[in-house]
């Protein structure tokens, strides 16, 4: 799946908004009975994406698509509100995660890794959504926000996407609700502690401290986003190490190509096809109407594939720079969980590059977005695997 200077095999990575970018900028998809133009191009992303006045976050329940209004009763915080509040809110929460910067965590995410990777080596095979990628995701989530390890054994069993792994979205996201007030409620007064529910309900915004409300916002964002992103990620990695074997011999013998391989995986998976905004007035988004309150879409998964700032962007080339992919987003509302992201990423190649001598692919069912305009395949609903040491 790499282009390098060995000639190695290029596979390549699919695009369906290929066509539509090339013959126009914004594509219109309906979503839950609404149409949505989707802003395909690299340029016009970013430039929405720093656009807040005309394409708005300040819209609870729908900067997500599909809309969450059946799932959560909160707004999530800070993503769905607009600068100045938004940055205010936004450094309540970034120390934790920037903890994924901090050594202790590094280590912390690094042991993890070898850990999971002796559990793949020593089985004959493992699947890698939920035996592997779910496990490891929840258990350096507790590492990020400074709470017991103990903990991640609860989030591993809500499964894959706290909304909508499973028929009962609305059940699973009162389950998350409950739980989020339990953790609030067991908060000591005065407790001096540092974990991420006992600073939240420490935390001022202008002047005063949160609001239950506001600190709900904060937690269930951190809980449902980035979660399935994250999963996806994990098994599309090891995904293309077992469908292309000579992508280890390559980082193996420049370990320093890891962190361009690293970005060049989330560019071509895109885990997040694109989010939703706000149009305040009527607005023309490049020859689509959109009436006030309605809603476009940046996306993502299309700017990161635009030939005009990436060479040959179906080719997934493991050395590539520049890569000014979007995968984390753009402007004010960069993802907070991309040092995170970026942190599990680098650790498993790592892992993989020392002690793993290739993977076999043994079953997997691809998981489809089918959409009125589109579909596109984002990770593996399973993914079976045997690893054979090196």
């Amino acid at each position: 799946m790499d282009m390098n200077r060995k000639n190695t095999k290029t596979t390549k990575a699919p695009d369906p908004f290929r066509e539509p970018r090339r013959r126009s900028k914004a594509m219109a998809c309906d979503f839950q009975g609404e149409t949505v133009p989707m802003i395909l191009r690299h340029a016009d992303v970013r430039q929405a994406a720093r656009d807040w006045k005309t394409y708005s976050s300040d819209a609870p329940f729908k900067v997500p698509i599909p809309s969450e209004e059946d799932v959560r009763s909160m707004r999530q915080l800070p993503v769905e509100v607009d600068p100045p509040e938004h940055t205010e809110y936004r450094r309540i929460v970034e120390p934790f995660f920037r903890r994924a910067k901090t050594p202790e965590m590094v280590a912390q995410v690094r042991d993890l890794m070898s850990e999971m990777v002796d559990l793949a080596l020593g089985k004959d095979d493992i699947e890698l959504v939920r035996e592997f990628a779910l496990p490891l995701q929840s258990r350096a989530l507790t590492y990020l926000l400074n709470v017991p390890e103990s903990e991640a054994s609860i989030w591993t069993g809500w499964g894959t996407h706290v909304f909508r792994d499973g028929d009962d979205g609305s059940r699973k996201g009162a389950e998350l609700e409950d739980y989020l007030e339990r953790k609030f409620d067991a908060v000591q007064p005065d407790s001096d502690e540092m974990d991420f529910f006992s600073v939240l309900t420490r935390a001022t915004y202008q002047g005063r401290l949160l609001t239950r409300e506001e600190m709900l916002g904060f937690a269930n964002l951190t809980f449902a986003g980035g979660r399935d992103t994250i999963i996806n990620s994990i098994v599309a990695a090891l995904h293309h190490l077992a469908k292309n074997p000579e992508s280890l011999t390559f980082l193996r013998e420049e370990p320093s190509r890891i962190t361009h391989a690293s970005e060049e995986i989330f560019r071509v998976l895109t885990p997040l096809t694109h989010i939703g905004r706000v149009c305040p007035v009527d607005t023309k988004v490049h020859g689509h109407t959109v009436p006030s309150g309605g809603r476009a879409s940046l996306c993502w998964a299309s700017a990161n594939f635009d030939e005009s700032v990436f060479e040959a962007p179906e080719e997934v080339r493991l050395d590539r720079k520049p890569n000014p992919h979007l995968a984390f987003g753009f402007g004010a509302h960069l993802c907070l969980g991309a040092p995170h992201a970026r942190l599990l990423m680098r650790s498993l190649l790592e892992v993989c590059v020392e002690r793993v001598g290739s993977i076999q692919i043994q079953g997997e069912e691809v998981h489809v977005e089918n959409e009125q305009a589109y579909q596109r395949s984002v990770g593996f609903d399973s993914c079976t695997t045997r690893w054979n040491p090196l």
